[in-house]
């Protein structure tokens, strides 16, 4: 409950309630405080007890924690009836990354060795984008694509 609590705001707090309640009434109060979470506790878990008792007997593993909706879906995935693991296993992200990488390379290198200035411009098939496109008259209109439009 008190994990991100450092050594140096405990002793602030101390420090606090020794000036507050006066070193006379602390111990008094630190004594009320434990009872009431000891009762506290209790009236949580008999309120836990209750409800296990009033869902029945196919219930019985039923777990308050699960509500929690990163515990049931941690729990789920867990589980592994859907054969989670094993994607999560086959599935290699610096593989796949490296796959892409070296097919971009491949096709960079292939097509800028294979072409030449002279046929890239007359083959209509497919725009070199490293090159600058070749100037053009001022009155010209450059092309049209209605897709982008």
């Amino acid at each position: 409950m008190f994990n991100d609590i450092g050594p140096l705001e405990l002793v602030t707090l101390v420090v606090l309630a020794v000036l507050v309640f006066g070193p006379e009434k602390l111990p008094k109060m630190i004594q009320d405080v434990t009872r009431t979470i000891r009762k506290i506790r209790e009236f949580s878990e008999s309120a836990k007890a209750d409800i296990r008792e009033e869902l029945g007997p196919e219930f019985k593993d039923f777990e308050f924690e699960d509500l929690n909706p990163k515990t049931f879906i941690r729990k789920q995935l867990d589980n592994d009836e859907l054969g989670l693991k094993e994607i999560r296993n086959g599935f290699d992200l610096k593989k796949e990354m490296a796959e892409v990488t070296d097919a971009v390379h491949s096709r960079d290198t292939d097509s800028s060795s294979s072409s030449s200035p002279s046929s890239s411009g007359s083959s209509g098939g497919s725009i070199d984008m490293t090159k600058k496109p070749e100037k053009t008259d001022p009155d010209e209109r450059p092309p049209f694509d209605a897709d982008a439009t």
